[in-house]
């Protein structure tokens, strides 16, 4: 379900040197293993089997990088967001865990920084982390018209451009809210196995629902956006909504630890300062999620998957319960992760 629109302000148009110049500049005097693992040409331009290849990083701070990346299942250059674990420059062949955050509808990949203290919160962890940007309303998936492809720039050549140069292992968890928590739990039900943790907050998880049909209709005629062309018509191309319906597939998280969590809808104090039209579209928007949430997380809890569930009272679908939610479950990312 898209965020309340007028709380997503900003976007920074980034450009920057090429990969090898940025990783040479990080890069201290720390001895040979780390000179080793960062001053190799080849390593600047290792690229994704599809042919992904990173074409410009901007340094923002000594450990968070903008990237440019070509990628040809999206036809153009995407931006993404990393913030590089303390030790990543003076431990040079060391392979590190990622966890990668996805944004929500009329947001992008600045979205986490922006909004959340998620820099400071991963300054002790030994974990990569990467915010990709995954459209305003690109809905997590490969498109029914052929593009965008979403899907395959995040979870193929993403993934692999993050191990074949920055040392990224196969040790991941996936983090998304409202339509990023939607794209999470498919991306970790569509390809099982490759997440160890899959956490979704205020997000709807069940297509077949006449309410969220009717709302992702509503929002997607709103801004342009024929659903039709994402997953194809809702009769004639039934199973690939199913494909892309997290309720519709329980039995495909086995072996992934899930949370999911939302708020009731109601305002409270950490929705102090917001207009009233910022409250009304934030609590008509979380209010409807309880209901479905809690019946998905039954359904997962009867296939055997390991599911924690929160719905907290009061709370809207705004960013001050979302920066909560990551602090309560990142030490058990971390955990899970290592």
């Amino acid at each position: 379900m898209p965020s309340a629109p007028t709380m997503f302000t900003g976007r920074a148009r980034l450009t920057g040197r090429s990969l090898l110049a940025c990783l040479v500049l990080l890069t201290p005097l720390c001895g040979a293993a780390t000179a080793a693992a960062t001053n190799d040409p080849a390593h600047a331009s290792r690229s994704a089997d599809t042919g992904a290849r990173i074409t410009a990083v901007r340094k923002l701070d000594a450990r968070t990088l903008d990237l440019t990346v070509q990628s040809p299942a999206m036809g153009r250059s995407v931006p993404v967001r990393v913030i590089l674990p303390k030790c990543w420059h003076s431990e040079g062949r060391r392979t590190f865990p990622t966890v990668y955050m996805l944004h929500g509808g009329e947001d992008d990949y600045t979205s986490w920084t922006r909004e959340t203290d998620v820099e400071t919160l991963a300054e002790d962890s030994d974990a990569l982390v990467v915010m990709p940007d995954g459209g305003k309303y690109g809905y997590y998936s490969d498109w029914y018209v052929g593009t965008p492809r979403w899907e395959t720039f995040h979870t193929t050549e993403l993934v692999q451009l993050m191990e074949r140069t920055f040392r990224a292992n196969s040790s991941r968890a996936v983090i998304g809210l409202s339509m990023g928590g939607f794209g999470a739990l498919n991306y970790a039900a569509r390809h099982r196995g490759m997440f160890r943790y899959v956490a979704s907050m205020s997000s709807y998880v069940d297509l077949n629902e006449p309410a969220v049909r009717f709302i992702l209709g509503l929002g997607s005629t709103m801004d342009g956006i024929d659903l039709n062309h994402v997953w194809g018509d809702p009769k004639a191309q039934d199973n690939i909504w199913q494909a892309h319906n997290p309720s519709a597939m329980p039995r495909a998280f086995r072996g992934t630890k899930v949370y999911l969590s939302s708020g009731n809808g109601a305002p409270g104090p950490l929705d102090d300062g917001h207009s009233l039209a910022v409250l009304l579209v934030g609590a008509v928007a979380e209010a409807a999620l309880p209901a479905s949430l809690k019946k998905f997380a039954g359904s997962l809890g009867s296939a055997g998957v390991d599911v924690t569930t929160n719905v907290y009272e009061p709370g809207t679908h705004s960013w001050p319960y979302w920066e909560r939610e990551l602090h309560s479950i990142w030490p058990t990312v971390m955990k899970e992760l290592t």
